[in-house]
Order: C-alpha cells, then sequence, then structure tokens
C-alpha cells in the first residue's frame, strides 16, 4: 500500500508479516464424533466486518478446506475477491476453532493490537491495492499479500488509537444501522402501497366520488370479444399470406382462455371482479439467439439482465449485448417496442424476486426478445395498471406456489395464464395507476437521499481511518515506545521461536532414531 504523507514520530512502514506471529499448523485431533465450529465465506457478514453464523459440523465431515486454524484475537481475511471485504475478527468463543483456506489468518504479533490491524485492513485503498488474478473467480495470493506494506504505530498509541476507532465508529454504526432499518420500513411502505392498490383500499374514496362506471365485468365481456377479435385477424392473416380461403369452421377452432374458480376468492370492492390472465391478456415467448453473433452494434437483445427491480428496463455498457440487424428484419414479431410488458421465466432462486420481475419498456424501446423472457400484452387494459398488479405481493405469491427443490426455478406463460387477479374498471385503473404512482415516486425520492446519506456514512468511515493512520486521531506520547523498538522485539521474538522449534524437531529425529535401533 503506497503511502504519501510521512509517517509521524515513532511510527515505522512494515509488512503485514512483519507484524504477525510465526504461523502455527492446525490438527483437528478429537473424537470422530466430535464437532468443532467451522467459518467459511458464507458465515462472514461484510457488511459490518464480523462473523455472524458459523457452521458446527463433526470433525470427521470437515471439508477438504477446513485447514486454517484460528484463535481469538486473529483477523481472517478472504484473498478471494478481496474487495467484497470478507473482513473478520475471531471472538473469544472460536477460539481453536477452524476457517476456510479462502481466509487467510493474521495473528498479531506480542505488542501488535488487533483491533489497529484490523482496521488497517478493511480501509479501501489497502483493499484497493491488493493484486489479484483470474477471474474466476479473481483471487490475491498470499504471499504478495503479506509483503504488502503498511503504517505501525507505537504500541500505546495503537491501544488509543483502536479505542478512539471504536468510539467513532460505534456512533456511525448506530446511524447506518438507524439508516438500514428505515431502508426496510420503506420497503415494507412500497409493498403495502402495491396491496393498497390491488384490493382497491387505495382507490375507496374514489369509488365515492364516481358511481355508475362501467363494471369490471362488464369491461371483460369487451375484453374477450376482442380477444376473439385479435384471434380471428390473427388466423385470417395467417390465411392470406398463404392464399388460402378460410376453410369451413374455423372459427370453431378457437381456444376459451381459462376461467377462474372464484368461490373460494375474498371478495372484491364493489364494481370489480376475478379473471385470469388468459382472459385478459397474451403471452409470447422470447427465443434464442445465437450468443456467437453477440456484438457491440447492431439491433438490441433484451435478456434477464436488462431487467430491473425497479421496474425499468435499462442498458449498460457492461449488459448490453447486440445482434445483426438482420436478425431484427427476419423477426419482426420479437420486435419489443416502447410501453410494453416483458417478465422473466427463469432464476437461480427466488430471494430477489428476479423470477417473474415484471418491467416496462421506455417510450423509445426497440429490441430483440430473448429466451427465458415473456411479452404480456393486456387487451384494453392499462399496461402500468398490470405492472403495479405483476409487482405486488398477490403476484408474489403465485410465483412462489410454481415449483420448489431445484437448483434453477423457472416459471412458464402456461402457468402464468392460470394466474386469477383482481380486476376493477377501467376508470378506477386509472386512477390507481396515478395514485400508486405518486406515493411510489415519493419513495423514490426517500430512498434517493438514503442512498446519499448511506454514501456519506461510507465515506466519513474511511477519512476516520484514514486520520487514524495518519496518526491525526489521537495525540502522540512521546514516553511511548516507538515502534522500531517493538518490530525489533517481534522479529527476536520469531528468530528464538524458530530456533526452538529447530531444537524440537532435532530431539523428535534423535528419539526416532533411537526407537528404530
Amino acid at each position: 500500500m503506497s503511502e504519501v504523507n510521512p509517517l509521524p514520530n515513532g511510527w515505522v512502514r512494515a509488512s503485514v508479516r512483519d507484524v504477525l506471529a510465526p504461523p502455527t499448523g492446525w490438527n483437528p485431533g478429537g473424537a470422530e464424533t466430535a464437532t468443532i465450529k467451522y467459518v467459511d465465506i458464507e458465515a462472514v457478514d461484510n457488511k459490518r466486518q464480523r462473523i455472524g453464523a458459523p457452521k458446527e459440523i463433526p470433525i470427521s465431515g470437515l471439508p477438504s478446506r477446513a485447514r486454517v486454524g484460528i484463535k481469538s484475537g486473529d483477523v481472517l481475511f478472504s484473498l478471494v475477491r478481496p474487495y467484497l471485504k470478507n473482513i473478520a475478527r475471531v471472538p473469544q468463543d472460536l477460539d481453536g476453532h477452524v476457517a476456510s483456506t479462502a481466509f487467510v489468518s493474521l495473528r498479531p504479533a506480542s505488542g501488535m493490537h488487533t483491533d489497529f490491524l484490523f482496521y488497517q485492513l478493511t480501509q479501501d485503498n489497502f483493499i484497493k491495492a491488493i493484486p489479484t488474478y483470474g477471474n474466476s473467480p479473481p483471487a490475491a495470493r498470499d504471499e504478495e499479500f503479506l509483503d504488502m506494506q503498511i503504517p505501525v504505530a507505537p504500541p500505546a498509541e495503537q491501544q488509543r488509537i483502536a479505542a478512539k476507532i471504536e468510539e467513532l465508529l460505534s456512533d456511525l454504526d448506530a446511524g447506518v444501522s438507524a439508516l438500514e432499518h428505515s431502508r426496510a420500513n420503506l420497503k415494507r411502505y412500497r409493498a403495502a402501497v402495491l396491496k393498497a392498490a390491488v384490493e382497491g383500499r387505495l382507490t375507496e374514496k374514489w369509488r365515492a366520488a364516481h358511481p355508475g362506471v362501467e363494471t369490471a365485468e362488464k369491461l371483460l365481456e369487451r375484453i374477450l370479444a376482442e380477444r376473439r377479435k385479435k384471434w380471428e385477424e390473427a388466423q385470417l392473416k395467417k390465411f392470406a399470406e398463404k392464399k388460402q380461403a378460410p376453410p369451413k369452421g374455423w372459427k370453431d377452432k378457437y381456444s376459451e382462455p381459462v376461467k377462474p374458480d372464484v368461490a373460494e376468492l375474498p371478495k372484491l370492492p364493489e364494481g370489480w371482479c376475478w379473471a385470469s390472465w388468459s382472459e385478459i391478456g397474451l403471452s409470447q415467448n422470447g427465443r434464442p439467439f445465437p450468443s456467437k453473433e453477440y456484438s457491440d452494434i447492431g439491433a438490441k437483445l433484451l435478456r434477464p439482465g436488462n431487467l430491473y427491480a425497479t421496474g425499468a428496463v435499462g442498458w449498460t455498457q457492461k449488459n448490453t449485448k447486440c445482434l445483426p440487424e438482420s436478425y431484427a428484419l427476419e423477426n419482426p414479431d420479437l420486435i419489443v417496442g416502447g410501453g410494453e410488458l416483458v417478465m422473466n421465466l427463469t432464476a437461480q432462486s427466488l430471494k430477489d424476486e428476479f423470477l417473474g420481475r415484471i418491467c416496462i419498456t421506455a417510450n423509445d424501446e426497440r429490441c430483440l426478445l430473448n429466451q427465458r423472457l415473456a411479452r404480456l400484452t393486456p387487451i384494453l387494459i392499462s399496461p402500468q395498471f398490470i405492472l403495479w398488479l405483476f409487482k405486488s405481493a398477490h403476484f408474489r405469491k403465485f410465483v412462489a406456489g410454481l415449483n420448489a427443490g431445484s437448483l434453477i426455478q423457472h416459471m412458464f406463460t402456461s402457468q402464468l395464464e392460470e394466474f386469477v387477479l383482481p380486476l376493477p374498471p377501467i376508470e378506477e385503473q386509472s386512477a390507481i395507476v396515478l395514485e400508486t404512482g405518486r406515493l411510489l415516486s415519493i419513495c423514490d425520492a426517500v430512498e434517493v437521499q438514503m442512498n446519499r446519506d448511506g454514501y456519506r456514512s461510507a465515506r466519513l468511515r474511511q477519512a476516520i481511518l484514514k486520520r487514524a493512520f495518519e496518526g491525526k486521531l489521537v495525540p502522540q506520547d512521546p514516553k511511548d515506545e516507538p515502534a522500531g523498538e517493538l518490530l525489533a522485539r517481534i522479529r527476536a521474538e520469531r528468530t528464538d521461536q524458530v530456533a526452538a522449534g529447530r531444537g524440537r524437531g532435532k530431539i523428535r529425529k534423535k528419539i526416532r532414531q533411537k526407537t528404530r535401533k
């Protein structure tokens, strides 16, 4: 790690290796039935840099990566994707247990304060200076990491610095915790707004002020008539393209949509009715396009990564892939335009609500619909209303019940046709869209401010650490033992320990020789 400012009096620069106690081996030992706590990457909370939930497993069942012995006061630092900051101090209850080889365990030498070392390693400028290799995943090399330089303060000053950092960061962490609590409340409020919207509670006053509007049942009749009309027009177009006359009875081949069973469904507001998606909308699957044809120019290809949790379709340099324009010309039915609804049909899990994520395209959009996505086209209904509906808990509950237990989660447009949804009158849909948009826009503004506060807190944290390791956070005491003397003592103790180890090794060798004789 490069240093720009000169060090304070009594400080020295040293490698990480220079301030550590000599490494010791680890032997699990114990009975086959004994258990031990195992710290892997998942056990570390990288937001708070602490060990959260280590696994307790039998010693006989330890994975091959469980080879790093740990003691209370050690600092665990993951060299796999170091930018993720999987860094933590080992608490007392994990003394003598084991960690994954994804970590390097840093045991401060006598006179080095654990917290002083720990906070140095969490600085952004230190993390950024770590060289990494490879891409799957990128990782640092132990030897290079241990050779990185850090400033070392006198032992007494280390304690004062660590105490002051703890004091300042505890106040900052309390503010961050309150901010995260507010984020959780905001998320719940968003969900509550959408729930109230699709249950009709958001427009109770509107209904009272607008009696006599066309009911949803009348609207559904018009939708079903329009649905059949669209099907007939599509069939006639196919016959015309083939230059064929419509055969006798061709209209009888029309497939009626799924009728929902509403017997056990809750009562809806006055003027509303239940409907299935197949009654009020059309679904179209994307198709697989050859990845070998991907380029940076041409017709944009809409993929799951372009669907954002906000409900918007986004394009960045990283997530944008294009195909030659010829693919758009050959597949005009797969061109997605402005103001259209698209849904993701495949995800690794249900945790982030990626499966079934619905978005609406911008007005000037033009892209090709890739596989694993579906275009949803409501008939005579506001697409924005459908967006809110499919983002609500009502639809999320439906998605959660589709499949479970597999590593990859899927849903299909055939399943979507059976989704039963509450349908308001068309005029009330417009009122719902306006009021929901108004309330969610307030949420957006609050979230922007929260993000700014979070960014400021992160910068303030780094500013505190920067001042600490420049020697500007606490007063210095000229009576303190200089750091140079500390390092000399650490080197001497290490030399003595190495020599003692060699001596023990010679004794063991002599014993083995005598035993063989």
